[in-house]
């Protein structure tokens, strides 16, 4: 089994779906590094997209097709601003064009070049996605990803094994295992993760890591509760945080809430948010 860090499992990204938006975003970059390691990225004259199954079916309402745009773009889901993202899009949609890899344009038509194949899905898995490069002497490459949850993606023809491959002090494939390490060791819960956690990053790192988690999570939290209208995707799902926050805290304020209305769009989601996996 796959050794899986607590930063495989919990992710800042775009939303709302760590499955339909943040996968996809993914794949969407990792197509562009593959053009370019296969030395045809200077030859691309227009990508297609298509989505399958699941990622076709409720696409739109995840903004799915919103994630590979802004990944084949290379914008970083876990830094970008995203107040800026729907101007984004919308340039891409007037313009027809998108600047592949964040510095080279290329034809790209969102209604033309985005395929919703709802009625098809891919054998190996529900969330499959394809990206076409087009290439100037009319040839193409056709890469082929799988969104299989929690922000993980696989490329066709890889093992569906999420994580990496490095041996932890305390090896865990079951609850039964990390309570066995924790009676013949003496420790906690907390002080077998963070053995294994040390395995990747450095103290610092580790903490850094977590307060950025838990910076976003407070972040996500107030801009829901002090947000109104409908969101985004077009479904037309009225926001509810806000009314149910102005009711239950009446005429007090939240602790963080300066600190918070400071960073406006630093971590928050669209929002952002940690994604568990």
């Amino acid at each position: 089994m796959a050794a899986i860090s607590t930063f495989d499992i919990y992710k800042i990204g775009v939303g709302p779906s760590s499955s339909h938006t943040l996968g996809p975003w993914r794949a969407a970059q990792r197509a562009v590094r593959r053009w370019q390691e296969l030395d045809v990225f200077d030859s691309v004259a227009r990508v297609q997209v298509d989505l399958y199954g699941s990622l076709a079916k409720t696409g739109r309402g995840h903004m799915t097709d919103m994630a590979v745009m802004l990944g084949l773009s290379n914008a970083d889901p876990v830094s970008c601003d995203t107040s800026a993202i729907p101007a984004r899009i919308e340039a891409i949609r007037r313009s027809r064009t998108i600047m592949l890899g964040g510095h080279r344009p290329v034809r790209f038509d969102p209604d033309a070049d985005c395929h919703f194949n709802s009625r098809v899905s891919l054998p190996r898995h529900p969330n499959g996605v394809s990206f076409t490069a087009i290439l100037a002497d009319g040839t193409s490459h056709l890469e082929t990803y799988y969104s299989v949850g929690g922000g993980f993606i696989v490329q066709e023809g890889d093992s569906d094994d999420a994580g990496s491959s490095l041996t932890l002090p305390f090896p865990i494939e079951s609850a039964k295992d990390l309570l066995g390490y924790c009676k013949a060791h003496g420790l906690t819960v907390p002080e077998v993760v963070w053995r294994n956690e040390l395995a990747w990053r450095t103290p610092e790192e580790i903490h850094q890591g977590l307060e950025a988690m838990w910076q976003a999570m407070k972040d996500c939290v107030f801009r829901g509760c002090h947000t109104r209208g409908v969101l985004p995707g077009g479904l037309g799902v009225v926001r509810r945080a806000a009314g149910l926050s102005r009711d239950m805290l009446g005429g007090k304020s939240w602790p963080d809430a300066d600190s918070c209305s400071r960073r406006s769009g630093a971590a928050a989601r669209h929002s952002r948010k940690p994604s568990p996996g």
